[in-house]
C-alpha cells in the first residue's frame, strides 16, 4: 500500500540522506543500526515498556527508510548493500517479535504465525527477482505497513489489553496474502 508512495517518500528523504551521509554514516552502517535499535524494541516490550517499544519500532522503520536515502544521496548503493538491508530487516523483524511474544502481548502461536508470514513475503519477493522476474513488490503489505500495525496494536494496547496480538494476527494475515499476491504476480510475470 505505502509502497505506491515510494517515488514520494523517497524524493522527500533525499536531504536527510545527504545530511547523514556528511555525518559519516554509510548505509550499511544505518542498516546495522536499525537492527540494534529494534533489538532495543524487542527489550522493550520484553520488559513491558510499550511506550518505549513502540518508540523504537518506530525508530528502527526510520533507520530503515534513512539507510536507502543515504545510499541514494551519496551515490553508494551497491547490490551488497541491498541484499544486507534486506537480510537485517528480517533479523530486525524477529528481534522485535521475539520481544513482543516474550512480553506475554503475543501467544506465542500468532507470534510465530505472524513472524512466518513476514519472512516468507519478503523471502517470495527475492526469489522470484533471483529468478528474472523484476520488482516483485506487489501485496497488501509491505515492512512499512506491517510496523505501522504493530505500532498502533501497541498503542492500542494501552486501552485494550489484546490490542497487540490482534495487530500481529493482522500482519501474520497481511503478510500470508502478500505471499499469494507475489507468488501469482511470479507466475504471470513467467508467462509472458
Amino acid at each position: 500500500m505505502l509502497g505506491k508512495l515510494r517515488q514520494k517518500y523517497q524524493k522527500a528523504m533525499h536531504p536527510v540522506g545527504k545530511a547523514v551521509g556528511r555525518l559519516g554514516l554509510s548505509p550499511n552502517l544505518t542498516s546495522m543500526l536499525s537492527v540494534v535499535v529494534a533489538g532495543l524494541a524487542g527489550l522493550f516490550f520484553f520488559s513491558h515498556n510499550l511506550v518505549w517499544g513502540t518508540i523504537f519500532i518506530a525508530l528502527s522503520g526510520a533507520l530503515d527508510m534513512i539507510d536507502g536515502a543515504v545510499a541514494r544521496a551519496t551515490g553508494k548503493a551497491s547490490r551488497f548493500g541491498t541484499v544486507l538491508d534486506h537480510v537485517l530487516d528480517r533479523y530486525a523483524e524477529f528481534l522485535m517479535m521475539l520481544g513482543i511474544i516474550g512480553g506475554g502481548y503475543v501467544g506465542w502461536y500468532w507470534g510465530l504465525f505472524s513472524l512466518f508470514g513476514m519472512t516468507m513475503a519478503s523471502y517470495t519477493r527475492a526469489k522470484a527477482e533471483s529468478v528474472g522476474v523484476e520488482r516483485c513488490e506487489v501485496g497488501l503489505a509491505e515492512r512499512q505497513e506491517k510496523l505501522i500495525i504493530l505500532m498502533m496494536g501497541a498503542i492500542g494496547s494501552v486501552f485494550y489489553q489484546g490490542a497487540l496480538e490482534l495487530a500481529s494476527i493482522i500482519v501474520g494475515l497481511l503478510s500470508h496474502i502478500t505471499v499469494v499476491q507475489r507468488l501469482t504476480y511470479a507466475r504471470n510475470n513467467m508467462r509472458r
